[in-house]
């Protein structure tokens, strides 16, 4: 993998050029042919932020990350580039593998209209129809700002909710039988 890597109002170091590549080295396995990544390391005020472009083939991914420790910022930015190359690489699986039945499922699920009375306390919101595996699900619940994300379980056909404990550890509620 061919690695540029910017800094912008930091000091460019060794160590730091060294973590990064020893981060992105994990990515050559997961990918199918060669990879250019441009990874950009920036400092404003106190936030320390990570920016990665990789382009191998079809595959383009783009993360953004920003924390207190640059450290910390490289490792959940490759953790992002990780479950998004997996999520691509499911993707292209199931699409090869030649199951379409996700494409033929088109119905929307709402919550029942509410009672007359204490309507100004209900958030409607629609439940996305395409069934995804709990996997998807908990990229999709860590990726937004919900502390719980409702979904189709593509194994189950069933809705199922995968939410965050108060501990950071997720929580699936799934129907019995």
């Amino acid at each position: 993998m061919q690695v540029t890597i910017t800094f912008k109002k930091i000091e460019a170091s060794d160590s730091l050029k060294s973590y990064v590549n020893k981060k992105l080295k994990r990515f050559d396995k997961m990918l199918d042919g060669p990879a250019e990544a441009s990874v950009v390391l920036s400092v404003e005020k106190i936030r320390h932020i990570a920016e990665i472009t990789l382009t191998s083939g079809a595959l383009n991914i783009h993360a953004k990350e920003e924390s207190e420790s640059m450290y910390a910022t490289i490792d959940i930015l490759a953790d992002k580039v990780k479950s998004q190359i997996t999520k691509h690489k499911e993707k292209i699986k199931k699409h090869m593998s030649g199951n379409k039945s996700s494409l033929a499922d088109t119905r929307e699920f709402s919550i029942d209209e509410p009672q007359p009375g204490n309507t100004s306390d209900i958030v409607e919101e629609l439940l996305d129809t395409k069934p995804m595996d709990i996997e998807d699900a908990v990229i999709e619940l860590e990726s937004g700002k919900k502390s719980f994300y409702a979904f189709i379980n593509a194994r189950t056909e069933q809705v199922n909710v995968i939410y965050k404990h108060n501990n950071g550890k997720l929580g699936l509620i799934a129907p019995q039988g």
